[in-house]
């Protein structure tokens, strides 16, 4: 994961270097022991299984998502978020707005654009974008929710930002 991670961020020319990777593997180290990581692993030319793309959440927020350069398009970040949709009717991120990769993908997942913010929450300092992917209701549910809506209640406003997010793609 941190191979994935560090391809990431060399790859980044717009992303500053705030941690040290004894500090990102820690980090991840973290992560894993708290059971917050998925990853997808494929067996290389040798047969042994390598990292091809993780993603860490916690609860409706997702931490991170990255795939490996050579895993691009092929599909894993896509199916992490998709388990991730599975598993929750709400999840949240943020990415950096210079990430124009991310935004795509997010979008096409479906995830809509809640706020910006300057950066000021995140540990970059980078301006970035606090995504929500909501389940789309049905049958009986939806007419409630319409329901509540035209009576001007259930509107929840989107949560402020407080956690820096540099989701890679």
């Amino acid at each position: 994961m941190a191979r994935i991670l560090w391809q990431f961020e060399r790859e980044a020319d717009w992303l500053p270097r705030v941690r040290s990777p004894l500090t990102e593997l820690r980090v991840l180290a973290w992560a894993v022991l708290r059971g917050t990581v998925r990853a997808v692993r494929v067996p290389d030319a040798r047969g042994k299984l390598r990292a091809q793309a993780f993603i860490i959440r916690r609860g409706e927020r997702i931490l991170a998502l990255y795939t490996s350069g050579a895993a691009r398009r092929a599909g894993y970040g896509r199916m992490l978020v998709q388990e991730a949709q599975r598993q929750s009717a709400r999840l949240q991120l943020f990415a950096a707005q210079d990430n124009a990769g991310a935004r795509r993908f997010y979008a096409a997942m479906g995830f809509a654009e809640a706020a910006r913010s300057d950066g000021r929450y995140n540990d970059e300092g980078l301006p970035d974008i606090h995504f929500v992917w909501t389940r789309a209701p049905s049958g009986i549910a939806r007419a409630q929710i319409g329901q509540a809506a035209s009576a001007g209640q259930g509107a929840e406003a989107p949560p402020q930002a407080g956690m820096g997010h540099r989701s890679g793609s």
